[in-house]
């Protein structure tokens, strides 16, 4: 069987890009069991509430939850498990220096397949106040605003 080509996205961390300013992005594998595989190939993720925490030099993904595969009986994980990331040590490093400095959250952006491996997209990021929400969103509306017109205009 051929290896897959390109990138699938699976799911993606809306609420970051609403509550959180990305300043990096990096990626990193993830470790799963085969059971957790198969129900990322479903696109039974939810990664919501999800954070990344730095321990011991090892980087670990918390609170995604990866719902369990319906046909595995007691292989299946427990659905919130805590999962290990697999990054460069000096990245995790850097990663973990940023974090302390700069008061900034690592937080999972999106979760897909990259040449049939499970891949996470971290973001270094840094809270949004309120005032920055709204101005986000009216920014957002603006400019839908303006592609409304714009398209009736040229039909």
């Amino acid at each position: 069987m051929p290896k897959q080509q390109g990138i699938k996205e699976i799911a993606q961390n809306r609420k970051a890009f609403h509550d959180y300013f990305v300043l990096e992005k990096y990626e990193a594998g993830i470790e799963l069991a085969g059971t957790e595989v198969k129900s990322v190939r479903a696109g039974q993720v939810n990664m919501k509430d999800s954070y990344c925490s730095i321990k011991n030099g090892e980087l670990f993904l918390r609170g995604m939850h990866i719902s369990p595969y319906e046909k595995g009986n007691i292989f299946n994980r427990d659905p919130v498990r805590v999962r290990r990331l697999l990054m460069h040590k000096r990245e995790i490093n850097r990663l973990n220096s940023q974090v302390m400095q700069q008061g900034v959250a690592l937080i999972p952006l999106s979760l897909y397949f990259k040449d049939s491996k499970v891949k996470v997209e971290i973001g270094v990021c840094k809270g949004k106040k309120l005032y920055d929400k709204r101005e986000a969103s009216a920014k957002k509306d603006a400019q839908r605003d303006m592609d409304r017109i714009m398209k009736e205009r040229n039909q």
